[in-house]
């Protein structure tokens, strides 16, 4: 099917094999099997348009598309890879997933107000940016006290439903074991409960604010819990004096732990390949087995082994033919889901395609919360993967499926075409405005000096990062020498054929 929506992969994908990593071998290993032939390379058009999205949730300039595809360097594929890590728009769109999973919200249900949406955001850019390790993250969050204004890893605590020691540790599994505890038997959820029953909270004279703190004199007053046990099973005395937290901290991030690196890989794994080898990617259970065990193994070791540096996990993913493969199917493959033979077609995220709409086109979009907050300003320049705050939406965000933050769960994010969506692209006011007044689009003539074929070549490559092909390029010219059409109103309606096609529209 997917082969007749992207004439790009047709007509550029190579034969040329990258040299195979330890990925490429396991599900290769698998895929010979089963008897099923993988997807040959993808075109480096393909590529630079992928991995934009992939790491930085943003198309490739113009510019950018064109030299890298004239590149004839062995390799600019490993070396555009690691320039990306250093821009900003890669901190920005990683963090926005993070803040999907950690709730941040500024009204119900998480309540963490505007002034701490803003801390705990820019808390997260950060590490992100500056590559904090991953076992460092998790502690900082999961041992953080004092005031959800002046330290914003205690939000972790305060983006709860409720305060109960039964939430807290479910929140704690679900966002760094990759497991549901509505799943687990009354004993094992008890027992992991028993290590965040003696926080406390507490209210300032500032408006909102609320502190988090380890209550210590309710533990040596009233003892710790009895029946603390690790997920793994291993009972654990907490001493009162001890705040509980830094003991599960220390035992969850421990190399030998069987839960944390394999949960953190999974869901990396998921988000650059469109699938997570546990599938969902937080429903990491027994009886829910990942489809290729030795690969998912390999990448927890490797990140243990690496200091828990999550960007070694990008770089072996990304770099792997697995992860560069062609989303065109053959006949052989075309049923399959789980092993990894051609890369897997899927819509751009709501927040992803309105900006690349407005980059596109040249303009903004304006966003508002429904609960107004006072002090609550978005700059019209705003990108939607950078808005920190849940609560401040758009008619377009919600409607292309942006999570409403209210579990943390992966699956919240609806990335399911419909019909309201395609008749919203096709007919609405809001996408013609955006076409008609943008000057982007405007700049992109005078560049070409109005002339119909620079026009569509720059059209093509600001939107599908590829030069037209004969077809294309024919058809473009016919319609735009029509009498009586003016030449900037076909290119505009060609913008916006472009901008209505699958190609535009998915990631592949």
């Amino acid at each position: 099917m997917w082969s007749c929506l992207f004439s790009l992969c047709v007509l550029a994908a190579a034969a040329l094999p990258l040299r195979a990593n330890e990925i490429d071998r396991l599900v290769s290993a698998k895929l010979n099997a089963e008897g099923r032939t993988p997807a040959a390379r993808c075109s480096d058009a393909v590529f630079v348009r992928r991995i934009y999205l992939d790491m930085t949730g943003r198309l490739p300039p113009l510019w950018v598309a064109r030299q890298f595809t004239e590149n004839k360097r062995a390799n600019k594929r490993v070396a555009l890879i690691n320039q990306l890590f250093k821009q900003d728009a890669f901190a920005d769109y990683w963090a926005m997933k993070w803040c999907d999973i950690l709730r941040v919200k500024a009204e119900f249900p998480s309540k963490l107000w505007p002034n701490a949406v803003q801390a705990y955001q820019r808390w997260l850019t950060d590490a992100v940016h500056d590559n904090m390790p991953y076992d460092q993250f998790a502690r900082e969050l999961l041992t953080a006290s004092g005031s959800n204004f002046r330290e914003p890893a205690v939000n972790f605590f305060r983006a709860v439903p409720d305060h109960e020691p039964a939430s807290l540790a479910s929140t704690v599994a679900l966002t760094f074991m990759g497991q549901r505890t509505d799943n687990w038997p009354r004993a094992r959820r008890d027992g992991m409960a028993a290590f965040f029953a003696r926080l406390g909270y507490k209210g300032t004279a500032e408006w909102k604010e609320e502190v988090v703190f380890f209550d210590l004199p309710r533990a040596l007053k009233e003892g710790m819990p009895a029946g603390a046990v690790f997920p793994d099973g291993t009972p654990q005395e907490l001493l009162p004096e001890v705040d509980p937290r830094l003991v599960f901290a220390e035992w969850l991030v421990a190399p030998d732990n069987p839960y944390f690196a394999r949960a953190m890989v999974n869901r990396v794994w998921a988000w650059l390949i469109g699938r997570g080898l546990v599938h969902e990617a937080d429903d990491l259970r027994a009886d829910n087995p990942p489809s290729h065990p030795p690969l998912l193994d390999w990448l927890a070791k490797e990140l243990v082994a690496h200091d828990y540096d999550l960007r070694h996990v990008y770089r072996l993913i990304l770099n792997s033919d697995t992860y560069q493969r062609s989303c065109v199917h053959s006949a052989a493959n075309a049923d399959d889901a789980r092993g990894f033979s051609h890369y897997l077609v899927r819509r751009l995220e709501a927040e992803v395609l309105i900006d690349a709409i407005n980059q596109v086109a040249g303009g903004s979009e304006r966003y508002t919360s429904e609960i107004p907050e006072p002090f609550t300003f978005i700059p019209p320049q705003q990108r939607a993967v950078a808005l920190g705050d849940g609560s401040i939406t758009s008619p377009f965000l919600d409607m292309f499926g942006r999570p409403p933050r209210d579990t943390g769960l992966e699956s919240e994010r609806n990335n399911d075409p419909s019909d309201t969506q395609r008749l919203h692209l096709l007919n609405s006011t809001h996408i013609q405005n955006k076409l008609q007044r943008g000057w982007a689009l405007r700049q992109l003539m005078k560049r070409a000096k109005w002339r119909p074929e620079p026009i569509i070549n720059q059209l093509y490559l600001t939107m599908l990062s590829r030069p037209p092909n004969a077809g294309e390029l024919k058809v473009g010219m016919d319609y735009m020498a029509q009498e009586g059409l003016k030449r900037h109103e076909g290119a505009l309606d060609l913008a916006w054929a472009l901008l209505n096609s699958k190609e535009f529209l998915y990631r592949h």
